[in-house]
């Protein structure tokens, strides 16, 4: 692509804040971000970042053949078109967005974000569009669906890079024999924030909850909610599309942030707005809830109309997770209802959250995600109706990362559970027994007693062992924090890890029958 081509959304963008000088006209023959990975021809994108900037990499871009640079800083001189731009991120996305031809322009994104839920919404509307006949492509942060091919999309919950996200969204537009025209895409408060969901151009967003979480990179709760309402404007920015534009936000009644976010909706008249809940000032809500053998069913009530809905997951907050999705295909697409309940109905798994691990013990055991305070609540709460028997709940908190939340944890978990067996998870270059002192901390002041109602396990492996050991018949095992992920991370290394196979290990073991192996973790 020429280098004038390329550059063309960045005016559109209003990104461009210098034009290049020199400039020559070249054929670029990629984009890059990383200066590791130019390749002659190249333009180099300088991002300045938490521990590197960038721009301090131009020399050696060049030196690898770079022909281009785009960057933030004026102090920047080169005898290669340097291109500065007002916010290098964004103007990474733009260019990415143009390298693959605008791929989102020609279909309907729906963006969900949230604290929890995220990836359970996205399934619920990813499997309501297959069941009404779509062809749909979902991104999250587990993986990338393309018909019947599935794509990593990475170790650990995070939006993937802005190239990464253009490039599987060419590929779903090019699909043959049929290109996927609607794109269920799980967006992160990261990606939201570092501008890699830019160009994006999302048409529905859908917001679950804004809750305790990532302060550790926002700082506060309420640049967090900011970032997270950013898909707002995201749906402002997008183009005018030939199948025409929604622009609809779905919002949580029930959540803190709803205020907030309804503030943001109505400084746009171009954005449309529908609510759901249980509350009754909600435009869609569920009515007549009841569990049977552990799973939601209720009817949902919008405009006079009721329509029964079964679900097959596990958990009551499930319900706020269907409406959310209900919300986005029928209200948002015009799917009938109907055929939306028969989509939810059909979604009966999702790796790693409430998944049940059955070797045939005499006890339930449950591998969750859960990795949030308010995850960990409904977890434990859902927990509780299925079992007279006790809770024992294995969880920790991760290094690096929100420390606020490691008290909260443990005070939710002595409070909610029998007895909670704290552990590892992802430590990173923290002291796992550090971040464990601080969870005793919060445990102690919720009125826990240490060797009565919870323990501290720095293993995770020996851990789940003595769950396993605990257990009695009729009790639940809830191994939390890790749900779905592949790796944990100590010091710098990630390590293949699936509480899964882990679990599976242990009960294997105490029943002296056939099972994995307990995979391996460093300590």
């Amino acid at each position: 692509m020429k280098l004038s081509q390329l550059i063309q959304p960045l005016v559109e963008y209003n990104l461009l804040a210098h034009f290049p000088n020199p400039f020559i006209d070249l054929e670029i023959q990629g984009i890059v971000s990383d200066s590791r990975q130019v390749k002659p021809g190249s333009i180099f994108v300088a991002i300045p970042g938490l521990t590197y900037d960038g721009h301090d990499y131009v020399v050696q871009a060049i030196q690898k053949g770079a022909v281009a640079v785009v960057g933030e800083r004026a102090d920047i001189e080169i005898s290669i078109p340097y291109i500065q731009v007002v916010n290098s991120r964004r103007a990474l996305a733009a260019l990415s967005a143009a390298w693959y031809g605008f791929p989102a322009r020609q279909m309907t994104i729906i963006g969900v974000t949230g604290t929890d839920g995220k990836t359970t919404t996205s399934n619920y509307i990813y499997q309501i569009l297959k069941t009404a006949g779509y062809s749909v492509g979902m991104i999250s942060t587990v993986s990338a669906l393309i018909g019947e091919e599935t794509i990593d999309t990475g170790f650990h919950v995070t939006t993937p890079d802005a190239p990464q996200i253009q490039y599987l969204l060419a590929k779903m537009a090019a699909r043959e024999p049929f290109p996927i025209t609607h794109v269920v895409l799980e967006t992160t408060s990261h990606g939201l924030a570092q501008y890699r969901v830019s160009a994006c151009e999302y048409d529905i967003g859908v917001f679950t909850n804004i809750t305790h979480e990532h302060l550790d990179f926002h700082g506060t709760y309420e640049n967090y909610r900011a970032a997270k309402a950013q898909l707002i404007e995201e749906l402002v920015n997008t183009v005018q599309k030939v199948q025409g534009n929604i622009r609809l936000a779905v919002l949580n009644r029930d959540d803190q942030a709803f205020e907030y976010l309804r503030e943001r909706v109505t400084f746009y008249p171009l954005v449309k707005m529908i609510t759901y809940g249980v509350s009754l000032e909600a435009d869609v809500r569920a009515d007549e809830i009841q569990i049977i053998n552990h799973k939601p069913q209720f009817f949902v009530k919008n405009k006079g109309k009721r329509t029964f809905v079964q679900l097959n997951l596990m958990g009551e907050y499930n319900i706020s997770n269907a409406l959310a999705a209900w919300c986005a295909t029928v209200e948002g697409l015009g799917i009938e209802a109907e055929m939306a309940a028969e989509g939810l109905r059909q979604v009966s798994a999702i790796p790693g959250r409430m998944e049940r691990i059955d070797l045939g013990q005499s006890y339930l055991a449950i591998v969750d995600f859960a990795h949030t305070p308010n995850a960990l609540r409904n977890a434990l709460i859902s927990a509780r109706k299925l079992t007279n028997g006790r809770i024992i709940a294995v969880f920790g908190s991760a290094g690096l990362r929100d420390r606020e939340k490691r008290k909260q944890m443990a005070e939710i978990g002595v409070k909610l559970a029998d007895f909670c067996i704290l552990t590892a998870e992802d430590p990173r270059t923290e002291s796992v027994e550090a971040i464990l002192l601080e969870m005793k901390n919060g445990a102690d002041t919720a009125g826990g007693v240490e060797g009565r109602n919870y323990i501290r396990i720095a293993d995770r492996r020996a851990a789940i062992r003595m769950a396993v050991h605990l257990a009695r018949a009729g009790d639940v095992i809830l191994l939390l924090g890790k749900g779905h992920e592949q790796s944990m991370c100590f010091g710098e290394i990630e390590y293949t890890w699936d509480d899964r196979v882990a679990l599976k290990s242990a009960i294997a073991e105490q029943l002296g029958i056939p099972g994995p192996a307990m995979p391996f973790l460093p300590g």
